[in-house]
């Protein structure tokens, strides 16, 4: 399939077709009215476990919206493994890359608080086995390749170098954030961050987001939570408000955005359009509980 150009913007007719090499978790879920402090017991509600991780979810929200996708992983041959592949597949993402190995599928445990803000520990398991050889196989035919982090950080920078040298448009989600090599930034069509991932890059608590293309992305998305988000490219800053919703729960919101950000590229969208959509994505997922279960379908954006 023919690629736009690297680095252009406009938009066109390039089949939509999304490689997303990244994490499959399970999500055990806890409601609590507060998280505990160090040494300290809190009673919260029953667990949930429900399907997640970075890399599914954002497979999940694009292929809600009706991109083409794939997404190369592993999980564990376990009950979390198969609730993870039924969820993929019941979405209509393609699981033939996806391993199945002898590690325990990876697991995030997760608190949720009233306001709907969560705090998360992940024990990544199967995810550790995901290895850079399996990238290449999978690259010929992709439009748009995005990585997260939940997998080993030299898996992430081989994708990221290997699918720029093939053409392939290339989106980071660098989270959670870790140094990652100065070539893999350069190879990036866009670096997604939050708003605390991009002050961990620049050093700095509130720092200009056009700094970050001083790193070596040729444009750069920040998220702001309910604020929006912010596109960053060498014509400046564009911000793109959120609509205003009651959050229950935040769980997979920056998944839900960067599934709806690769699929509006992968689709020929400008930077600043495809930004517009993923924000309303994600304002409608933490409307509702969970992370993939919260993925809206294209029909609610109309």
């Amino acid at each position: 399939m023919s690629v736009s150009p690297r680095g252009s913007w406009q938009a066109g007719t390039v089949q939509t077709q999304v490689l997303v090499v990244g994490s499959a978790n399970a999500d055990l879920v806890v409601a609590t009215q507060r998280r505990p402090a160090g040494g300290e017991t809190v009673l919260g509600g029953d667990t949930r476990t429900l399907p997640g991780g970075k890399g599914a979810n954002t497979a999940v929200a694009a292929a809600r919206l009706g991109a083409d996708v794939a997404l190369l992983g592993a999980v564990g041959d376990d009950g979390h493994g198969r609730l993870l592949l039924d969820s993929l597949r019941g979405a209509g993402v393609r699981t033939g890359l996806v391993r199945v190995v002898d590690r325990p599928t990876g697991v995030a445990y997760i608190t949720v608080t009233p306001d709907g803000e969560n705090a998360i520990l992940v024990s990544p398991g199967a995810n550790q086995e995901v290895e850079p050889s399996a990238v290449d196989a999978a690259l010929p035919g992709a439009g748009v390749l995005v990585a997260s982090m939940e997998i080993p950080l030299p898996t992430v920078e081989h994708a990221v170098t290997a699918a720029a040298e093939a053409g392939v448009r290339t989106v980071l989600n660098l989270s959670p954030v870790a140094k990652v090599a100065g070539a893999t930034l350069a190879a990036l069509d866009v670096l997604l961050v939050n708003e605390h991932e991009a002050a961990w890059l620049l050093g700095a608590e509130s720092a200009d987001p056009a700094g970050l293309l001083e790193l070596g992305p040729r444009s750069a998305v920040v998220t702001r939570g309910p604020r929006g988000a912010v596109v960053v490219t060498a014509e400046g800053l564009t911000e793109v408000p959120s609509p205003e919703v009651e959050a229950v729960d935040t769980t997979g919101a920056g998944d839900a955005f960067a599934g709806a950000l690769a699929t509006g590229i992968a689709r020929g969208a400008a930077l600043a359009d495809a930004v517009r959509t993923a924000v309303r994505v994600a304002a409608i997922s933490v409307t509702r509980h969970g992370a993939q279960p919260s993925y809206p379908a294209a029909s609610e954006l109309e």
